[in-house]
């Protein structure tokens, strides 16, 4: 089958599952990067490499005219930042591969939330496009165990396997998936993307409540504010032990480890970045 996609590198397991299963792909397209959430340099150089049309701009109406007028027959939505017109017109289908079990989380980046609230399974869903964002019937699910310790790095890496084994799945029973696709039905859930204060460390808090909201946001970082300073903390350990020092309080500073009072316990921040107005300061050092 001929297809168009949508991508970012996260997502890059759609476009070589569906490749590798005899897919022809003829567009590719891919959203601006902050290179935190989403990078796309493998998916650049892919359609680089293929000769393959690349369009960094939303997709338009004529965009998806000019699919039909290429032969495509599907467009495969791997990640994608805007919304997609309606397809109906110019396509036969159109899925999306949204990284949680639907009807659960619908939204931009859900990950960081199922860490949070210490989900024990989590998965990927491939749903048909249609009007609402993941709102569409679904064709296939793939689930997963989530560990009491899992950090956002292996959430993502569980994510991109499970992906993997989904688009096999999708790519080799397609038509037959889509005829049997299933309404996702009530009781869904929209979880909209985190808030700076989301990311806020309040030390009054448990160690391990400071612990989990760190492994959550992974390379997004939490902040923390201590002796009036914001810092931008991305790795900590910790442990409970009983103390007199006031919660937020800095106990220990050598190097570029910061030893912090926490409602229970301490937390001892070794990866951490100071940002200043005009300056970025690397990991670590003040």
């Amino acid at each position: 089958m001929r297809f168009a996609i949508t991508l970012s590198d996260r997502c890059k397991p759609v476009l070589d599952v569906f490749v590798k299963a005899g897919w022809e792909p003829l567009k590719v397209f891919c959203t601006p990067v902050d290179h935190r959430m989403h990078h796309h340099k493998a998916s650049v150089a892919f359609a680089e490499q293929h000769k393959l049309p690349l369009q960094l701009s939303p997709m338009r109406e004529r965009d998806l005219a000019e699919l039909a007028d290429m032969g495509c027959e599907a467009l495969l939505l791997g990640s994608y930042n805007w919304r997609v017109p309606d397809w109906r017109p110019y396509l036969k289908y159109a899925v999306n591969f949204h990284p949680s079990p639907l009807p659960l989380a619908r939204g931009p980046y859900p990950q960081v939330r199922a860490l949070l609230e210490g989900r024990k399974e989590w998965g990927v869903t491939c749903h048909k496009v249609g009007p609402e964002f993941d709102t569409g019937d679904i064709l296939d699910q793939e689930k997963f165990p989530l560990g009491e310790m899992d950090s956002h790095q292996v959430l993502d890496i569980k994510l991109q396997l499970a992906l993997h084994r989904l688009c096999h799945r999708v790519a080799g029973q397609f038509e037959r998936l889509w005829a049997e696709a299933r309404p996702q039905g009530e009781g869904g859930s929209y979880w909209p993307l985190w808030s700076d204060q989301d990311r806020m460390l309040d030390f009054r808090r448990s160690t391990s409540d400071l612990l989990r909201q760190i492994r959550a946001f992974g390379d997004f970082e939490c902040v923390a504010t201590l002796n009036q300073v914001t810092l931008f903390v991305h790795r900590a350990e910790g442990w409970t032990e009983a103390h007199a020092f006031q919660p937020g309080s800095l106990i220990y500073s050598q190097a570029e480890q910061l030893l912090v009072a926490t409602a229970d316990g301490m937390l001892l921040i070794s990866e951490w970045s100071v940002h200043t107005p005009g300056a970025v300061t690397g990991r670590g050092r003040g």
